[in-house]
């Protein structure tokens, strides 16, 4: 196409951001931002009923979270009834649409007496080629005219060319008897006023492009190019839902996922470029294209995304990577870092976010950073601190005086202090990191003496030894 292309997620804000819906967005981010083109985002808020301030602050935290920046200022599809409804009484005066002045009571009654009979339910409006004479002064809708006979194809760049047959498609209410306009015309005149050349949204929208083609059409506009891509099944394969774990978007926040890691997870549901797993946000931008979707619904997998967690963790940005990890704790109402936490945890931080599966894990290696003396061993350390070991370890700390703080150096003089007893390194090494860290699992011992420094990691084996 010679114009510039604009994708677009356009979210229901009736509750959370799905994590189907999340890459969904992505992949329209992913699309417009590898073209220099517009991602733009709508919030389609015209069910009043259950669309929510609340829930529309949720789905722009969601995507701010995962990196996914839009351009202009969100569009309210509520806000623009009046431009929607202008266009129902356009196809109207064009003859592309007509006044049906069915009730719900007696289109009701003709689906009941087709279902007995057997008949298709699908509703032909008595009034679709009425004469203006008799048209009654009572409340009207809106019908736009589907074809009769035929085909419509819509050729999607996933699902390949779809043929949906004319007589299947009724004449689709535009706008109701009230003057409220339907989300099925909402979507196309806000899509064509957007700008949007490049519908990529979930397959369980296929069926409505045939519908929305009949209003492009009637109004001679151009029909922008569909991809309906697959959904999310959990691990079983069947349809995501809340047994298969998390479905919103913070709640992967909360258990402590990067962004990084998930904007690389979710690209891979569905999507893929060759073998490549792990990728940076440059290479899927570069990379992404539609013909790289299957048409098969992609499964939900956290060993994946554990593992994809841990390679994101190992090679982040530090500062960059303590940010988020701040982010977190405030998404779970932990206690805010104090400077003292942040400044040692940042220098801990090539040591703790090393294969680290999420902030959690990372939170957990850095706890001998993070802690403070007295230092209350859990009931594991508290056992390796028997009588033996504190009578090495008070011998041990004098050498560690004098010793230059130099990790090499440092495993020399402990090595040479455990020889001394008959004991292997590892066997000295457990009651030394329950003196450093308060527990027996933790990173190695002489990591965290350097990341301590010599004043604290005397400090902490003179309480321990005292």
């Amino acid at each position: 196409m010679s114009s510039p292309v604009v994708t677009r997620f356009a979210p229901s804000p009736t509750g959370f951001l799905h994590i189907g819906g999340a890459r969904t967005a992505l992949f329209n981010w992913l699309y417009a931002r590898g073209r220099g083109g517009k991602f733009l985002l709508r919030i389609e808020d015209t069910d009043r009923a259950r669309s929510t301030p609340e829930a529309t602050q949720a789905i722009l935290a969601g995507l701010t979270w995962l990196g996914l920046d839009w351009d202009g200022e969100p569009v309210s599809q509520f806000d623009r009834a009046d431009r929607h409804a202008e266009v129902a009484h356009q196809m109207l005066a064009s003859g592309d649409a007509y006044k049906c002045f069915s009730t719900q009571d007696e289109i009701e009654a003709f689906r009941e007496s087709a279902r007995a009979e057997g008949r298709s339910t699908l509703f032909h409006s008595p009034w679709r080629d009425a004469s203006p004479d008799t048209h009654p002064d009572a409340p009207f809708a809106i019908r736009v005219k589907a074809p009769l006979d035929g085909e419509t194809l819509i050729d999607d760049q996933v699902q390949g060319q779809v043929r949906i047959r004319n007589n299947q498609l009724d004449d689709m209410i535009v706008l109701r008897s009230d003057g409220s306009p339907t989300y099925m015309l909402a979507v196309v005149v806000d899509d064509h006023d957007m700008g949007v050349t490049h519908v990529i949204r979930g397959d369980d929208h296929l069926n409505n492009a045939a519908r929305q083609m009949l209003v492009y059409r009637a109004m001679g506009w151009d029909v922008p190019i569909w991809a309906h891509i697959p959904l999310i099944h959990g691990p079983d394969g069947k349809k995501l839902s809340k047994r298969h774990g998390a479905l919103g978007v913070e709640e992967y926040q909360q258990m402590g996922y990067p962004a990084a890691a998930m904007r690389n997870y979710l690209a891979r549901l569905g999507w893929s470029h060759g073998n490549d797993e792990f990728f940076t946000d440059a290479q899927a931008r570069e990379w992404f294209d539609i013909s790289g979707i299957g048409k098969s619904p992609a499964r939900l997998d956290f060993k994946k995304l554990d593992h994809l967690t841990a390679q994101h963790t190992s090679v982040a940005d530090d500062a960059a990577l303590l940010h988020e990890l701040e982010a977190y704790l405030a998404a779970t109402q932990a206690p805010a870092l104090t400077d003292a936490q942040r400044a040692g945890l940042l220098r801990a931080m090539p040591l703790v976010k090393d294969k680290a599966k999420g902030f959690a894990q990372m939170l957990e290696k850095a706890h001998f950073i993070l802690t403070q003396r007295p230092i209350a061993p859990d009931e594991k350390a508290a056992a390796a601190l028997d009588d033996v070991s504190r009578s090495i370890l008070k011998e041990l700390t004098p050498r560690l005086q004098t010793a230059r703080w130099d990790r090499e150096i440092l495993e020399g003089v402990v090595t040479e202090v455990a020889q001394a007893h008959g004991l292997g390194l590892g066997k000295l090494a457990q009651p030394l990191r329950a003196a450093l860290a308060g527990r027996t699992n933790s990173p190695s011992v002489f990591d965290m003496m350097i990341i301590l420094d010599r004043d604290e990691t005397l400090a902490r084996l003179q309480d321990a030894v005292t």
